[in-house]
């Protein structure tokens, strides 16, 4: 089955018909819209303008075309900014990451999840029964831009919290198992402890190793809080677009709470900035793409989706399911 991604968002509503039309004619089944639409759902705090995307549905569906609907929580509108600063995430140098691009949240910042499990609770209410919504997408390209770690100080307090949980509130726990005694890096509590970034030196590779475990466990996390709301309103598939190449989380942690797992595959797979590649093998591919980056990509997400997965040709152009 081919589908497509579409944003009627960014059209004349009077072409959306003529558009339905074609996607159907060219033999389109499935078409994926609304993961980057939350200023047009709420352009301001409160102020729901929800019908547009109610004509789009439903022109979409007569036309007969199977809609997926996305969350819009992968760009969260410039009003919650200035109401959150703190939402932004930081990079490892600690300067804050600006609004201006996608993907500007952190997902460690609690007051963020509270805004997404309400726009979430709103989209299920009213198109979880939609009978032209055949699936759900939460947010989009989890970690695409290098957005999975934060060095916030949500992050921190994060951090922390799950670094106690995992070592039973026992800091002479923590200190054995990272072997603290080296360089005199043992701590008194866990209030002590840092994020890893900005040592003199490299920092300890268990310090690392438990902020990356937890940075992971915080995407996972963030994705279950919209899976366990939008299954309250729909009984339909709920997927995520996972994004190539990226390993800063545990992709199958997170697709256990999902129906069916996506890649997008963008072309010619990142070979123009594949550096291990030289520059005669980057040529020989440079029209069709590197065979074996998506043939990797398409093994890993059929077995994140216990054998239910699709792929995209590119975030902005066809996907096949």
């Amino acid at each position: 089955m081919l589908g497509c991604c579409y944003y009627p968002e960014h059209w004349h509503e009077h072409i959306w018909e003529e558009d339905a039309a074609a996607m159907v004619k060219a033999g389109l089944t499935y078409v994926r819209i609304g993961e980057f639409a939350w200023s047009r759902l709420e352009p301001q705090e409160g102020q729901l303008q929800f019908e547009w995307m109610d004509r789009a549905i439903d022109i979409l569906g007569k036309a007969g075309l199977r809609v997926i609907l996305g969350t819009p929580t992968a760009t969260p509108p410039r009003w919650m900014v200035s109401k959150y600063p703190d939402m932004l995430p930081v990079d490892i140098e600690g300067r804050v990451r600006k609004f201006g691009s996608r993907r500007h949240y952190d997902f460690a910042f609690e007051p963020y999840h509270s805004e997404c499990i309400r726009i979430v609770a709103l989209l299920g209410e009213r198109y979880g029964k939609n009978p032209y919504v055949y699936a759900w997408q939460t947010d989009n390209e989890y970690g695409c831009h290098d957005t999975t770690l934060s060095y916030s100080s949500a992050a921190l307090t994060g951090f922390r919290h799950w670094l106690q949980s995992k070592y039973h509130d026992d800091i002479v726990e923590l200190n054995y198992a990272w072997g603290n005694v080296f360089w005199s890096m043992e701590y008194g509590s866990f209030d002590e402890i840092d994020l890893p970034n900005l040592t003199v030196t490299e920092a300890n590779p268990a310090h690392w190793r438990a902020f990356r475990c937890y940075a992971s466990d915080a995407v996972v996390h963030f994705n279950q809080l919209q899976v366990t709301e939008l299954r309250k309103y729909t009984n339909v598939p709920i997927l995520h677009n996972y994004m190539g190449r990226i390993t800063d989380f545990d992709h199958f942690d997170v697709g256990k709470s999902l129906d069916i797992a996506t890649w997008d595959s963008y072309p010619l797979g990142f070979l123009e900035d594949r550096s291990g590649e030289s520059d005669a093998y980057k040529l020989q591919y440079m029209r069709v793409g590197d065979p074996d980056f998506p043939a990797l990509h398409h093994d890993l997400y059929r077995a994140v989706g216990r054998g239910r997965w699709m792929y995209g040709a590119s975030s902005h152009n066809v996907a096949l399911v």
